[in-house]
């Protein structure tokens, strides 16, 4: 069934009386009788008459905008998780990439180890052969060439040892990499460094130029502290800064139905809730009809989240004497017409019981008597006012000499 209101065309506040001229105006409009060549007339009068039904019954309709409420609030509390799964699976992806990102550091790191130890098998091996090779030349010359030898032997021990750490070091720096290369490897972004120069060679002992920072200075920091340092900023940055705060559940809306007597004693009043336990609460000074009340943490309670509030709306129930408008009660005074005409002394039926007012003449339909502090109880202090309607009523049975009275002040005297 489509919404009873949208189908009646009234708002969700009308009262009664709307309600019930709507219905009119539609039914005129609508009937089938009047609509012969519509094939979908029946269709929308029965629907229309369902509407009213729903919404002529205080009851029915109370139970149809709670259940409309209810299902607005599901439909926010899906919202919500999906969005908590959407984080989590932000969360999920962020930690996956922060997993490849240190196994990427790992392989780094090991093939950095493997290069180094490469040079340095490589820098003893040319060291142990040019000791060779030193030794047969001493052992193949004569004995007076011993010093000579062994001065020769000291210069290429002492050129072996400037190649082997120059070597070594070239290596380290050439295929060292620093943890914000690696990321910017993995996602796409370019180093804002690179080594340039090379060793020229064990024998020549030259040192390497270089530009940029080389990462095996004192300078430079550890590589397990940088990568760290870098996977931390790259997870804050996929997850968006710090981590977010608890969010709150929704506000659990309802309705409470209280008398005029409740709002004046400042009554408890107890709201019964679809998942079957109830709020209660009192009535502050100045509740009126349509008044919000909203309850801390009563509302709906989901895990994972701050439980919401409870949003409780007034309504006052409908009363034989009384209407409510804000602050102000307003009643109907009949008069009768000579009364009204001649004015006169009448009683009023307040809160808190009859009260003499005067009438004056020549009172019509259209005016009213407002008492002073007869109405509800207003936040500021003090209470609202009583308005009298008044209204003239005419005798139970036709009178003759009012008849001719007014024919005669009507049509004219006429001998």
């Amino acid at each position: 069934m489509r919404d009873p209101y949208a189908v009646l065309g009234v708002k969700r506040d009308a009262d009664a009386n709307e309600i019930k001229s709507a219905w009119r105006s539609m039914a005129k409009k609508i009937h089938p009788d009047q609509n012969r060549s519509d094939p979908n007339a029946a269709k929308r009068f029965a629907e229309a008459g369902e509407a009213y039904e729903v919404l002529r019954d205080p009851k029915k309709r109370s139970r149809y905008d709670m259940l409309s409420r209810s299902g607005k609030q599901e439909a926010t509390i899906q919202q919500q998780r999906d969005a908590q799964r959407e984080a989590a699976a932000r969360q999920k992806a962020a930690e996956e990439n922060a997993r490849k990102v240190m196994e990427e550091l790992a392989r780094a790191e090991a093939e950095k180890a493997r290069k180094a130890a490469e040079a340095q098998a490589a820098a003893d091996r040319a060291e142990k052969a040019k000791s060779q090779q030193q030794d047969d030349k001493a052992k193949a010359q004569a004995e007076p060439q011993a010093q000579a030898s062994a001065q020769a032997q000291e210069q290429p021990q002492a050129q072996s040892a400037s190649a082997g750490p120059g070597a070594k070091e070239g290596g380290r720096e050439a295929n060292s990499e620093t943890p914000e290369a690696v990321i910017d490897r993995i996602f796409g972004a370019q180093p804002q460094f690179t080594v340039s120069g090379e060793p020229s060679g064990a024998a020549g002992g030259a040192e390497p130029e270089r530009s940029g920072s080389p990462s095996g200075s004192a300078n430079s920091r550890p590589l397990p502290l940088a990568a760290m340092e870098a996977i931390t900023a790259f997870i804050r940055r996929l997850t968006g800064g710090t981590p977010p705060q608890q969010e709150k559940a929704p506000d659990q809306f309802a309705e409470a139905r209280v008398s005029i007597e409740d709002l004046l004693k400042e009554a408890w009043v107890t709201v019964p809730l679809p998942e079957g336990r109830d709020l209660r609460f009192r009535l502050d000074p100045g509740a009126t009809d349509g008044q919000t009340v909203r309850l801390k943490g009563q509302g709906y309670k989901v895990p994972g989240m701050i439980r919401g509030d409870a949003v409780v709306t007034l309504k006052v129930e409908p009363s034989a004497l009384f209407r409510v408008a804000g602050h102000d009660l307003y009643t109907t005074l009949p008069v009768s017409l000579e009364n009204a005409v001649l004015g006169c002394n009448a009683k009023v039926e307040t809160p808190t019981g009859p009260m003499d007012v005067e009438v004056p003449q020549w009172s019509g339909s259209d005016q009213v008597i407002r008492i002073p502090g007869q109405g509800l109880l207003k936040p500021e202090g003090g209470r609202g006012d009583l308005v009298a309607e008044i209204r003239i009523l005419l005798w139970e049975k036709p009178d003759a000499k009012v008849t001719d009275l007014m024919r005669s002040m009507r049509e004219g005297l006429y001998l």
